[in-house]
C-alpha cells in the first residue's frame, strides 16, 4: 500500500514538472492563444452579469513598438537584459523595506510574471511561488529574452478585459501597437500594477506622474538591444 503511495505521488511529481516544460517548448514558438487569467476574467464578468470584454490580438514583437518594449522594461524591470530571472538585488531591496514595516514592494521580474500570466493561476500560494521559479527557470533557460518580452506584452493584463500590446492600442490610443509613441508607450506601462484600476489615456494626475518618471528612465537606459543577453 505505502509503495503504491509512494508511485503515485512520484507519478504525480513527475507530470507536474513534465507539463509546463511542454508548454514552454511549444510556447518558444507558437502564439500564446489565451491564458488562465483570461479565462478567470470572463467567468468573473459572467458571474456578475456584466458586459463580457475579451480583447487579444497576438502580434509579432516586429509589430510592437520599442517604445512600449523599454517602457515597459524601465517600469517592471531595469535589470531585464542582466539577470537570468530573478533579480537577487531586487530581492533583497523588497525584503529589507517589508521587515522595516514599509509600505510591501514586490520584486518580481518580467520573466516572473510571464511564468505566472502565461502557465499559472494569480492566487498567491508557496505551491505556486515554487511553481513559479520552476517556470521561470525554464523560459530563461528555454526562450530568448525577446522572446521571453514578446509572450509577455502579448499576455498581460492592460485593462478590463484588454489583454497584450495591440488590444491595449487600439483601445487606449486607437492605434496599432506598432505606431505607440514614447509618451503613449509610458502611459501604457504606467497602468500595468494595477490595470483594472488605472486608466492609460486620459490619465490621471497619479498616472501622469509615473509616466513621466517612466519617459526619463527610457532616457537613462538608452538604445534597447536584446542582443546583451541572448548572445550567450
Amino acid at each position: 500500500m505505502i509503495k503504491t503511495v509512494f508511485k503515485f505521488i512520484f507519478k504525480l511529481i513527475i507530470w507536474f514538472l513534465a507539463i509546463p516544460l511542454i508548454g514552454v517548448v511549444i510556447y518558444k514558438w507558437v502564439p500564446v492563444p489565451a491564458t488562465p487569467l483570461m479565462v478567470i476574467r470572463y467567468i468573473e464578468q459572467k458571474q456578475a452579469d456584466a458586459e463580457t470584454v475579451w480583447k487579444h490580438d497576438w502580434v509579432p514583437i516586429e509589430e510592437i513598438s520599442k517604445n512600449l518594449q523599454l517602457a515597459v522594461i524601465c517600469s517592471e524591470d531595469q535589470n531585464f537584459l542582466q539577470h537570468n530571472g530573478f533579480d537577487m538585488k531586487a530581492i533583497e531591496k523588497a525584503f529589507e523595506n517589508n521587515n522595516k514595516g514599509k509600505k510591501v514592494r514586490g520584486a518580481s521580474t518580467i520573466s516572473q510574471q510571464t511564468a505566472k500570466n502565461v502557465f499559472l493561476w494569480p492566487q498567491r500560494s508557496w505551491v505556486r511561488k515554487g511553481m513559479e521559479a520552476y517556470v521561470t527557470f525554464l523560459i530563461e533557460l528555454i526562450w530568448t529574452k525577446e522572446r521571453i518580452m514578446e509572450v509577455y506584452l502579448n499576455s498581460i493584463e492592460m485593462g478590463n478585459g484588454i489583454y497584450g500590446a495591440e488590444a491595449a492600442s487600439q483601445h487606449w490610443f486607437k492605434k496599432s501597437a506598432s505606431k505607440l509613441s514614447k509618451s503613449e508607450a509610458a502611459a501604457i506601462a504606467a497602468i500595468l500594477p494595477r490595470p483594472l484600476k488605472y486608466r492609460a489615456n486620459p490619465a490621471t494626475p497619479y498616472i501622469a506622474g509615473r509616466k513621466n518618471w517612466i519617459i526619463r528612465q527610457m532616457g537613462f537606459f538608452g538604445v534597447l538591444n536584446y542582443e546583451r543577453k541572448d548572445d550567450k
